[in-house]
């Protein structure tokens, strides 16, 4: 800012001339965790003054309304709504959240650098602000194959982009704790700005081995002990709740019911789906079933941005005072959370304009390159017992058991609550597929595949027999990615993802249209899509840094020990 502009602004505030002026508001105070009837002034986009008399150019009248900053998702993939950036943008902006902090490394697993470049161009003068974090796990293990691979070098190209915050969540936990030399460049890379970590279950020494090596977050807690853990390490912990993991509740509860102190916690969504959003809301859902599980309102409030905002250095929002960018949401009421007015930069929030995306580039518009398919291609032989990879409900965590399996001709046939989970390696055609008995999808009837297999993004299938399964594949080869439900031969629903095999360019309508269709199709197999969103949960059995079993293209693999399953 010059010193022209800083002047024009002192002299508005003095005279108590805006540009915007919001009467009526009941003003949340993030600092003093009060409340106070006020109005806003607001010129050149950010908040001049609380308080006093203002002459404004434009007026909105509250109405006795909460006027709170404007909401922070504190780590989210924007690639996992399943939308381009812009339709993501509007989505969120209506339900209150004016900043994210992105971590592109759904995009960067199939086309690495172009993919990051992408999503930065993309999000660019929106009237949501979009940071990022660097993908730091590119790919996320050597146990599965990627698209691309990003070293500490190529990452550093990109680190000088006005929105890049710092390196993006660590999932390698073995390798930070274990001082990998590829690993310890990106950490010492970035030792003086934010990293994000992600570490579920880690403890002890190896916590602190984790924490010693520079990642200073974690979403993935899962219980409340975690929580208190990770808390008393120096951790920003971030209460995640998207469209899979839906098992902070108790952790809120216990934080309500023990007074934990909650300086250094956030709001994340990391995956949620479009429609998801739509349904139910954003940050804000989240403020309703904190405040729904006994934390102060105006607590959760803060939460959801003084504390988002400190976590990552952005002294410019966050709050409602002068300085500060006027990124402002109006509620109703502090229990709903339910939106009225949003105000960005400023300027009151009217929606973004839909119009199409300018074509991607060739790495990302043809990224599904799958090997030629045999019929027999899935059949999977059995022995006296098979490992099973079990969905834990509500989480994205899972277990592992052995056991006797259904069998018919000496192969794994789908029964007792069991069926066939498949990975197949889509950006180099190897012809690599890795085959599982998977339980907690109880598909009756048909298949349900997806592009979308954290964090490589293989092609993911599962069904109760191979050939609605090899169908689902077909689907997905031929629409260049996506999420597919198939029964008997037929598509029942399809929501093809043409960029990167993971997001959609089409009109808002089509896209929540087609989710729509997706669950409807899912619950004609069987599926529960009310406690959990099943294609969410679909993707990230295929990702092996989350305990305790997953399957990538390269077969089952026992997280715990780092090994693959014989």
């Amino acid at each position: 800012m010059d010193k022209q502009k800083l002047t024009r602004r002192i002299s508005a505030l003095k005279g108590g001339r805006a540009e915007l002026v919001i009467r009526n508001a009941r003003v949340v105070n993030v600092f003093t965790d009060t409340i106070e009837e006020a109005d806003v002034g607001i010129a050149d986009g950010v908040v001049l003054g609380v308080g006093g008399d203002w002459q404004g150019e434009q007026d909105i009248d509250a109405s006795g309304a909460y006027l709170a900053p404007g909401l922070i998702d504190g780590h989210m993939h924007i690639e996992s709504s399943m939308a381009h950036p812009a339709r993501f943008a509007d989505t969120v902006l209506r339900q209150g959240t004016t900043t994210v902090i992105a971590d592109p490394h759904e995009i960067a697993n199939v086309a690495g650098l172009v993919g990051i470049r992408y999503m930065l161009d993309q999000t660019e003068g929106l009237p949501l602000t979009v940071f990022f974090m660097l993908p730091s796990c590119v790919p996320a293990t050597c146990f599965e194959t990627s698209g691309a691979s990003l070293s500490a070098v190529d990452l550093l190209t990109l680190a000088h982009e006005p929105r890049v915050l710092g390196l993006g969540e660590v999932m390698d936990y073995v390798a930070v704790t274990g001082a990998d030399e590829a690993m310890l460049d990106k950490l010492l890379a970035f030792r003086d700005r934010p990293i994000d970590g992600h570490a579920p279950l880690l403890s002890g020494r190896a916590l602190q081995a984790y924490c010693l090596a520079g990642p200073f977050s974690d979403h993935e807690c899962s219980n409340f002990d975690e929580v208190k853990e990770k808390l008393a390490q120096g951790m920003h912990i971030q209460l995640r709740y998207g469209s899979a993991c839906r098992g902070v509740e108790e952790i809120m509860s216990r934080v309500a019911k023990e007074g934990l102190p909650t300086e250094r916690m956030l709001f994340c969504t990391d995956d949620k789906h479009l429609e998801n959003i739509r349904a139910e809301g954003h940050i804000n859902f989240i403020l309703r079933r904190a405040v729904a599980n006994g934390i102060p309102a105006v607590t959760a409030l803060k939460m959801a941005t003084l504390n988002a905002a400190g976590c990552y250095g952005l002294r410019d929002r966050g709050a409602i005072a002068p300085g500060f960018r006027a990124d402002l949401v109006l509620f109703r009421d502090l229990k709903d959370f339910d939106v009225e007015n949003v105000i960005c930069g400023g300027r009151l929030f009217t929606g973004v304009q839909e119009q199409a995306a300018p074509p991607a580039p060739a790495e990302i518009a043809r990224s599904v390159h799958l090997a030629p398919r045999k019929p027999d291609c899935l059949r999977l032989p059995v022995g006296q017992t098979m490992p099973i990879l079990q969905l834990v409900p509500g989480e994205v965590l899972t277990t592992l058991d052995r056991r006797p399996v259904p069998q018919e001709d000496g192969c794994f046939k789908a029964g007792e609550g069991l069926v066939k989970i498949a990975v197949l390696e889509r950006h180099h055609a190897s012809g690599r597929i890795g085959l599982g008995v998977l339980e907690g999808l109880p598909i009756r009837g048909g298949a349900i595949a997806t592009t979308v297999g954290h964090d490589s993004h293989n092609l993911v299938a599962a069904g109760d027999n191979d050939g609605d399964m090899l169908a689902a594949v077909d689907v997905l080869e031929e629409c260049g990615g996506g999420y597919t439900v198939v029964s008997g031969g037929k598509t029942l629903a399809l929501l093809p993802l043409p960029i990167a095999g993971l997001m959609s360019d089409a009109p808002l309508s089509e896209i929540f249209s087609r989710q729509q269709a997706l669950l409807r199709a899912a619950r004609q197999l069987g599926l529960d899509t009310d406690s959990a969103d099943p294609f969410i949960t679909l993707s990230f059995v295929a990702l092996p840094v989350l305990p305790a079993c997953r399957i990538t293209d390269k077969g089952m693999f026992d997280v715990t020990s780092m090994s693959f399953i014989k």
